[in-house]
């Protein structure tokens, strides 16, 4: 994330100048869609903390739930027991995943999600080596750190990191393939093979950890025909393949997992930001067997699966599912790219839009032919779209792509107002 500065506010002298914020307005609430500022404007929320807020700001359903459960317990109980919507959480989880998935650990973020997966796989394969994927963001923490290379900010002056992490080649269908998801799919296999031919046997990968959907690495689908090839892999060789689902789960991208595009089913998926609509909670599934064999106390959380985070959890999936929330996504996303594409078409500085469902980004270029990223132009929009009532953010190494991250309950009118508002960005940034 780039810190960037506006005239609104200036950071507070107490607070850490290390957290990075793209805008420094002081917000005073949120309502629907809408956030607000302590001077009263309103500004329709496509960036919702990051993908956290899925169903907007102050939400009935979430609120109330939050509400009757503060009333009735707010500590964690876990280490001595369970509780009512710790439970039924992680059945309708369960029930919202395809079968082997059907055991939850509960968390607090995705890094710790992430953390607690790779702990897993080493543990249960007793294999050292981790794969993963040039350009994913997966956290903050050490472990989560090493497998993160879309920022080379995350890891400088940190090293040296978690042993035995390779990064090969993600397919970047757009800005290294130009366009064509055949090669990028043959030749990224092709160099995860060679890295099991040169440099790590296959026999001792543990696991190989990917996202579906690359969130922080600029909002990058990964092929259907790749991940395909990845469970193969996988399979062919005895390696648990984990989903970073952080950011594209939760009827983001028009399923209800990015992985269910491709068809394929992971052994290990990491869930987190929406999950909660705002409160700290994630989670590790997978199938029942695999936490079995990595052991009673091998892992444990203080905070995780707290019962608050957990009867929001059940709002959130209760609305997704009563309100046919994964089909808007897709609905709406379709719109939204349309809409895009329509700009794209008569402004040669977008060089390519790109995403499924309501995980849509728009790459800034200097020049289409050369595909050179513009992150300086990204970042003028963004913050002119903020002037003009619009909250959208940046990703991608140069921060070159928007990145649109609307409530999963957005009406047509709000995605036609923040398209006319993109549109005037475009026209004055």
């Amino acid at each position: 994330m780039r810190s960037t500065t506006s005239t609104t506010a200036t950071a507070p002298d107490h607070l850490t100048p290390v957290l990075g914020r793209y805008f420094t307005r002081t917000w005073s609430h949120g309502e629907g869609h809408r956030l607000f500022d302590t001077d009263g404007r309103a500004y329709l929320d496509f960036a919702n903390g990051i993908a956290v807020a899925g169903l907007g700001h102050h939400h009935p359903a979430v609120t109330a739930a939050i509400h009757a459960q503060v009333d009735r317990l707010i500590a964690p109980v876990n280490a001595v027991g369970s509780a009512e919507p710790v439970d039924r959480l992680a059945t309708m989880l369960v029930e919202e995943l395809p079968a082997p998935l059907d055991t939850v650990f509960f968390l607090n973020s995705g890094s710790e999600a992430i953390e607690g997966a790779l702990k897993m796989a080493r543990r249960v394969s007793g294999r050292p080596g981790i794969v993963a994927f040039r350009g994913g963001f997966h956290g903050r923490t050490y472990g989560a750190t090493s497998v993160t290379s879309s920022n080379p900010n995350y890891r400088e002056g940190y090293e040296p990191l978690l042993p035995g992490v390779h990064i090969v080649p993600f397919p970047d269908v757009y800005r290294e393939f130009g366009g064509d998801e055949a090669r990028a799919t043959r030749e990224c296999l092709a160099a995860l093979r060679e890295l099991t031919r040169t440099t790590l046997p296959a026999s001792a990968i543990a696991t190989v950890l990917i996202e579906p959907i690359q969130g922080e690495g600029g909002y990058r689908p990964a092929p259907a025909a790749f991940l395909r090839g990845l469970r193969e892999f996988c399979d062919e060789h005895g390696i648990l393949l984990i989903a970073d689902e952080v950011q594209c789960g939760f009827g983001r991208t028009g399923r209800m997992w990015g992985f269910e595009h491709a068809g394929i089913v992971p052994d290990v998926v990491c869930l987190a930001k929406s999950i909660a609509n705002g409160l700290p909670l994630s989670a590790i599934v997978s199938r029942r067997e695999l936490q079995e064999r990595w052991g009673r106390s091998a892992h444990g959380t203080t905070f995780g699966g707290n019962p608050v985070s957990c009867a929001a959890g059940i709002a959130v999936l209760e609305t997704i599912r009563a309100e046919g929330l994964v089909a808007n996504a897709a609905e709406r996303g379709a719109q939204l790219t349309a809409g895009l594409r329509a700009l794209m078409a008569t402004d040669p500085g977008i060089g390519d839009v790109r995403g499924p469902g309501l995980m849509v980004g728009t790459a800034l270029v200097r020049d289409r032919t050369t595909r050179a990223p513009d992150g300086e132009r990204a970042e003028r929009v963004i913050q002119r779209c903020a002037d003009l009532g619009l909250l959208v953010l940046s990703c991608g190494v140069d921060h070159d792509v928007v990145r649109w991250i609307a409530p999963l309950d957005v009406t047509a009118a709000e995605i036609d107002e923040a398209l006319a508002i993109f549109a005037e960005a475009l026209r004055s940034a």
